[in-house]
């Protein structure tokens, strides 16, 4: 089933207009829930047929995991005997082990397997920078809440043994964080989560494809330290994409958060020793305040970069507070032609095999890499 292009965003010049105003005269729209006909039920038949839409998206996903673990585990450890075998992985052994056989084989057989019977022509708009900047402002705090809940859930759960594998990662500053964390990776996930998902799932409902979208990206990087911020940021990206159908705007909003959190955060941290700084603090609580003031002096420079860097990092998180709550409820969405209604969506959406498996998938990797 075809549908005419549809705009994305509300004309104001001439009035509100719904997001989705076909150019046909007649617009399809989800058949009339007559679930007591004991004959045959045509919204019956609707729902099962999107159950069956969301369960072909899951068993991709899930069926993209199990090639990505598979295949990265075999060229991460050959990769590492080619690098020497020898101590501590370097990080372009896991980036490349790893993305090598995400990007390039696992994300492509999970598009080709979901097919493109659900996706719909969109109209494409531009995004203002004013409103761009105003948006990335908004990621900085979600980010950070997401940070913090999956660090203290993490930490409770694994009695304080859990280390965050991706920031240790991050903490090796070359290259490889650029080419990987900045541009590799956003481009790659951007048209997976976003475009691909929500050109497949807007058709039932916009709210619906955003939130799907984030959630498959959360479960996606299966790490719990990374689980919230990653859904939440999955939904604003969702929803940028969802506005104008442009993919460049959100892939750009993920370098640019990438970038802060790959590369110059670690690069702001390795300006000083955070070991000495630690012992010297101790000696300090101990009464050796002199210590303490020669290797301030020793690292003015760094200490100085690490001020500036962390005050610039809140100021910014508190404007983003800001804007969200200022902002949080002028949001746009709009009615799909195939809008699935409230009582059946959840069940309709995730409760179907190829979703249950996916979810249940990442959870258990996730736990795994938790404890392990």
């Amino acid at each position: 089933m075809t549908f005419p292009q549809f705009p994305q965003q509300p004309q104001y010049q001439q009035g509100p207009v719904p997001q989705y105003q076909p150019n046909s005269p007649q617009s399809p729209q989800p058949p009339i829930d007559n679930r007591n006909n004991p004959y045959r039920n045509p919204f019956v038949e609707w729902l099962q047929r999107a159950r069956r839409d969301f369960s072909r998206i899951g068993a991709s996903l899930c069926l993209m995991v199990v090639i990505w673990y598979a295949l990265a585990t075999v060229l991460e450890r050959a990769l590492y005997a080619v690098a020497g075998g020898k101590g501590d992985v370097p990080n372009w052994v896991t980036y490349v082990g790893s993305g090598v056989p995400l990007y390039l084989i696992a994300m492509p057989v999970a598009v080709m397997l979901m097919g493109k019977s659900t996706v719909i022509e969109t109209r494409k708009f531009d995004m203002k920078p004013g409103l761009f900047f105003k948006l990335l402002l908004m990621c900085l705090p979600m980010m950070w809440v997401g940070s913090v809940v999956g660090s203290m859930l993490s930490m409770a759960l694994s009695n304080g043994e859990a280390t965050d594998r991706v920031s240790d990662l991050a903490m090796q500053t070359n290259i490889w964080n650029v080419v990987f964390l900045v541009i590799v990776g956003p481009i790659f996930e951007e048209w997976l989560f976003r475009k691909q998902l929500i050109d497949r799932t807007r058709k039932y409902g916009e709210k619906t494809a955003i939130l799907l979208s984030g959630l498959a990206f959360g479960l996606f990087h299966t790490n719990l330290f990374q689980f919230f911020y990653a859904f939440l940021l999955g939904i604003m990206f969702g929803y940028v994409y969802t506005r104008t159908s442009k993919l460049r705007y959100s892939t750009a909003m993920h370098m640019i958060i990438n970038f802060n959190g790959g590369v110059l955060a670690p690069w702001v941290l390795t300006r000083v020793d955070l070991d000495q700084l630690e012992k010297v603090s101790e000696a300090a609580e101990n009464g050796n305040t002199a210590a303490m003031t020669q290797w301030a002096s020793q690292n003015a420079a760094g200490l100085a970069i690490m001020v500036v860097y962390f005050l610039l990092y809140g100021a910014v998180i508190l404007a983003g507070f800001v804007l969200l709550i200022r902002n949080f409820r002028k949001a746009e969405f709009y009615i799909a032609p195939e809008e699935l209604p409230r009582g059946v969506r959840a069940q309709t959406v995730y409760g179907n095999v190829g979703m249950i498996t996916f979810i249940v998938l990442t959870v258990l990797l996730t736990a795994i890499s938790l404890f392990l």
